[in-house]
C-alpha cells in the first residue's frame, strides 16, 4: 500500500506498541509488524485518527458506499496478503486480530483488501505466496462471491455482493463500467 510519496502527514511512530515500521526503499515496499502478541479475534486498535474522504485514492479504505478513510496513521503500513493477519472493522472503526490465527510478536501485519474495497483504484498482482493466493488482486466486484467465501468482509461489500449475485447490479470493472440501476437499493451504490 506504500509508495514513495509526502507520506506520512502523521506524528511517527502512531502506535509505538504495537506497529514497528520498516521503511524499504521502492515503490510498495515499507510495511510493518507486530510488537505484540495476540490471540485470534482481539482488537488490536481502534481506528483513530482518520479522516474521511469521498474520492478513492491507492491509499484510502472504503469505509462504506462511496465513503473512505484516510487512516492518518501506521495503519497505513499494513499491506495485503491473501493469509491476513488482521481484518479492517470499519463498521466498528477497529482492527482485529483475525478469527482463524493468533497474532505473534514480528508477525507481518497484512489485511484481505477486498475485505474493504469494492473497487480498487490500483489492483496489482499479489506476492504474498501464501496458500490459495489469489494473484490478481482487485476489488470485491472484480473478484466475486465464490473467490471471497472464505474471508471475512465489511458489510458494505457484504451487501453489494448479495446485490451483485441477485442480478441487481450488474458486474462492474471500476472503470465506470455498467450498473442497472432499476432495481438497486440506493445504499449500496458507489
Amino acid at each position: 500500500m506504500t509508495a514513495n510519496c509526502d507520506y506520512p502527514p502523521w506524528q511517527q511512530p502512531s502506535h509505538p506498541q504495537l506497529v514497528r515500521v520498516h521503511r524499504t526503499p521502492g515503490q510498495f515496499a515499507s510495511y510493518a509488524t507486530s510488537l505484540v502478541s495476540l490471540p485470534a479475534g482481539s482488537v488490536f486498535s481502534p481506528i483513530t485518527n482518520h479522516f474521511f474522504i469521498k474520492q478513492r485514492t491507492w491509499p484510502s479504505v472504503e469505509a462504506a458506499n462511496g465513503m473512505h478513510i484516510d487512516l492518518n496513521s501506521d495503519l497505513f503500513y499494513v499491506n495485503h496478503s491473501c493469509a491476513p493477519s488482521l481484518e479492517y472493522d470499519v463498521n466498528k472503526m477497529e482492527v482485529r486480530v483475525s478469527r482463524d490465527r493468533d497474532l505473534h510478536r514480528g508477525d507481518l501485519l497484512t489485511f484481505f483488501y477486498p475485505s474493504t474495497e469494492w473497487h480498487m483504484v490500483q489492483p496489482f498482482e499479489c506476492t504474498c505466496k501464501e496458500r490459495g493466493c489469489l494473484g490478481m488482486i482487485m476489488g470485491a466486484s472484480e473478484l466475486g462471491k465464490g473467490a471471497l467465501k472464505k474471508y471475512w468482509l465489511n458489510t458494505h461489500i457484504e451487501k453489494r455482493l448479495e446485490s451483485q449475485a441477485e442480478g441487481k447490479m450488474e458486474y462492474s470493472n471500476g472503470q465506470g463500467g455498467r450498473r442497472n440501476v432499476d432495481s438497486v437499493d440506493q445504499s449500496v451504490m458507489v
